[in-house]
């Protein structure tokens, strides 16, 4: 059974944060999945956050249809829009829709080659130098494979949400500066 999370609307209108939170507790999820074909090619969690921020800016705008979830629908529109955005500006050669759909693709297609083992052991020694916070919040992440929310791998650290993303951000920054200075190109074009 699907719950319906506009009873939040009417108070989300009138701009209780408090009503924004209850429903963002129950829609991060399925806006998270929702977006999950661009989490190889696009930087996910900054177009999760800006759908947030964009959702609690223009959820006035959503009139129900009488179906369930208009502002979780909403939601996932401006989350769609924002990934292709963010691909767009990405790679700028992009114009038409094909492309981009042969881009994404490719990104979640398998290997052709075996992985390359220099580049694992750069990416081991890399990850191994992380501080001991960040590394915790990027190993719960990738063991999670995205199956489990934010909110619960923070708790299950013992930190809060944002502590968490805050972490999870810098060991990324830390892993890209690392794989920078040892020669690894490239990376920025592969975002997860």
């Amino acid at each position: 059974m699907t719950i319906d999370l506009d009873v939040h609307l009417k108070a989300i209108v009138e701009r209780d944060a408090s009503a924004f939170g209850k429903w963002l507790a129950g829609a991060e999820q399925a806006m998270r999945n929702h977006l999950r074909e661009f989490a190889h090619a696009v930087d996910l969690e900054s177009v999760v956050q800006e759908t947030m921020l964009r959702v609690w800016q223009f959820a006035p705008r959503v009139v129900p249809d009488g179906g369930p979830n208009a502002l979780l629908r909403y939601a996932n529109k401006i989350g769609r829009n924002q990934a292709l955005q963010e691909l767009r500006r990405i790679h700028p050669t992009l114009i038409a829709g094909d492309e981009i759909e042969y881009l994404l693709d490719a990104a979640t297609a398998q290997p052709i080659s075996a992985p390359d083992p220099i580049l694992r052991r750069v990416i081991a020694e890399c990850r191994d130098k992380l501080p001991p916070q960040p590394r915790r919040a990027l190993e719960a992440r990738f063991t999670s494979q995205g199956g489990r929310a934010d909110d619960d791998l923070a708790a299950e650290l013992g930190m809060r949400l944002n502590t968490f993303l805050q972490n999870f951000g810098r060991a990324r920054q830390f892993l890209a500066d690392c794989l920078e200075e040892r020669g690894v190109t490239g990376w920025r074009e592969i975002r997860s």
